[in-house]
């Protein structure tokens, strides 16, 4: 991760772009292609990301139109670093600490005829 900001922190479009590559993989799992991420309605950040956290990503489709998809996706922290034990030493989270949300459409190319 590009640590920019002081404290270790992530930027937030770190975040933005991971979410983009789960949208990816949304599509090609659904409709055997990339698709395009046509716009975020959504996209709600709750905890900085540092550098050397471990984050899960998961996301899924909600609602199908002919081309549109409807995608939630989330982001949450699972092990973080933990310095007091060592300099590589981590830890895992007793529980996922949700760091951002989004939600948007991705559209799919029309079938070849």
């Amino acid at each position: 991760m590009d640590v920019t900001y002081g404290g270790g922190i992530v930027a937030g479009g770190t975040v933005v772009k991971w979410f983009g590559d789960l949208a990816t993989e949304l599509c090609i799992r659904y409709d055997g292609d990339e698709g395009l991420l046509a716009a975020y309605d959504l996209m709600e950040f709750k905890q900085p990301v540092h550098a050397g956290d471990y984050l899960e990503f998961t996301g899924r489709i909600t609602g199908v139109g002919n081309r549109s998809r409807r995608i939630e996706m989330e982001c949450h922290k699972v092990i973080v670093p933990d310095p007091d034990r060592g300099p590589t030493a981590a830890k895992v989270l007793p529980e996922p600490v949700l760091v951002a949300r989004a939600s948007g459409t991705v559209v799919a190319p029309k079938p070849k005829a």
